[in-house]
């Protein structure tokens, strides 16, 4: 018997800062998970980014955002901006919206129903605060509120089982999560956000690479074409087809439905 197919789905950048956009996101999101639980054994599962309302928020309480290479350095106070941000505003707002929706979407942390555990990152030369690296991922808690028709909606807070909250890249947090139910599931991962997929030239938006594969990201970010927070959202493509997961395709929010049929976006390859 072949095993149903999930979708985790992550949704980030400029789009979680645009009420309009985020909104009509949520409306194709809704109307494919119902869809798709009506016609076949399919599930989805939904992992949210933070935007910039956290860096905003920050600079207004005079704390500057540190970033290297797309992750966020994240001291003691930053921490509480970043849970208060993605835990409560932005998760629960998702969460309201699918609602209203249909869709009977559950907001998590990673400390929720032990979620997903992580450890403080010990870096040789870098210390990035209360970021999160992941442990293991509560795969039956999942698979249970999947298999109960509900659809998890995640944001990148994570614990360490010890009391302590950390903040985990949420590229990373999709892709552990993809890997992670492979064994039950067909696992997709798309991650999406306000570009068409990942571009040969960013400031070229129509230079859409239809596929990408290690060779060609190494010679991209070696002439700096691919930089910032590309690199680690590409680094965790590459990671989660390696570990099982069967398909990863990056794209724009708004063709949710070209990227599931493999109409639009870049699709990723070994």
């Amino acid at each position: 018997m072949s095993k149903p197919t999930l979708y985790i789905i992550k949704v980030g950048g400029q789009l979680i800062d645009n009420p309009k956009k985020l909104e009509e996101f949520l409306q194709l999101f809704a109307t494919f998970t119902i869809t798709k639980k009506n016609l076949t054994p399919c599930y989805t599962l939904l992992v949210h980014g933070g935007g910039k309302l956290a860096s905003q928020l920050s600079e207004k309480m005079g704390i500057v955002p540190q970033m290297i290479e797309g992750r966020r350095i994240t001291d003691a106070e930053t921490l509480k901006i970043v849970t208060m941000v993605y835990a409560g505003y932005i998760n629960k707002n998702i969460v309201a919206q699918l609602q209203a929706l249909g869709c009977n979407a559950v907001g998590l942390t990673g400390a929720d129903g032990n979620t997903v555990q992580a450890h403080k990152r010990n870096h040789p030369t870098i210390d990035y605060g209360w970021v999160g690296d992941i442990d293991q991922v509560n795969t039956t808690f999942l698979k249970g509120l999947l298999l109960s028709e509900a659809t998890p909606v995640l944001a990148p807070i994570t614990h360490d089982k010890k009391g302590q909250l950390l903040n985990t890249n949420a590229d990373t947090l999709a892709q552990e999560i993809a890997v992670s139910l492979s064994n039950s599931f067909q696992t997709r991962l798309l991650f999406t956000f306000e570009k068409e997929g990942v571009l040969e030239n960013s400031e070229q938006e129509d230079s859409v690479l239809q596929s990408i594969n290690p060779s060609l990201y190494e010679q991209l970010k070696k002439t700096g074409q691919i930089h910032a927070g590309m690199i680690p959202k590409l680094d965790n493509a590459f990671s989660a087809l390696r570990a099982g997961v069967q398909q990863v395709i990056i794209g724009k929010a708004e063709k949710l439905q070209d990227l599931v049929q493999g109409k639009a976006g870049t699709t990723i390859s070994l």
